[in-house]
């Protein structure tokens, strides 16, 4: 492979990175914004916490951190994101399957903080 594929392969690796850290961000201000809007001012629960935006946000960020999590381990030889990472992808698959409450949004915060990690790891060993 040409220094210049290697380096085209780096560059969209890092920012499928920057984007997993983005949406794993958003999906847990999401959640958390939602569960103090809707319970402690009982604002905005049909549009903020829909069940569609959640699942959509979700499948998405499971989408993306699967893809660089292998690449990631891959590239460094590191399992330890793959690891935590895959972690958190398993907590927002089942997630995705609870029924809409605080179950959901606890499993989803779980599992983007230890995605989130695995992706600026991935980052820093860049």
């Amino acid at each position: 492979m040409g220094h210049a594929m290697r380096s085209a392969i780096l560059t969209i690796r890092d920012r499928l990175d920057r984007v997993g850290v983005l949406i794993s961000g958003l999906c847990a201000l999401h959640c958390l914004a939602g569960l103090l809007l809707v319970a402690g001012l009982g604002l905005g629960g049909e549009y903020i916490l829909a069940p569609a935006i959640h699942r959509i946000g979700l499948a998405l960020a499971i989408g993306v951190g699967s893809i660089t999590l292998v690449m990631g381990a891959m590239r460094h030889g590191d399992a330890l994101p793959l690891q935590v990472g895959g972690a958190g992808v398993v907590l927002m698959a089942i997630a995705l399957f609870t029924g809409h409450g605080m179950a959901e949004a606890v499993l989803t915060i779980a599992g983007v903080a230890l995605l989130g990690w695995a992706h600026i790891r991935n980052l820093r060993q860049s």
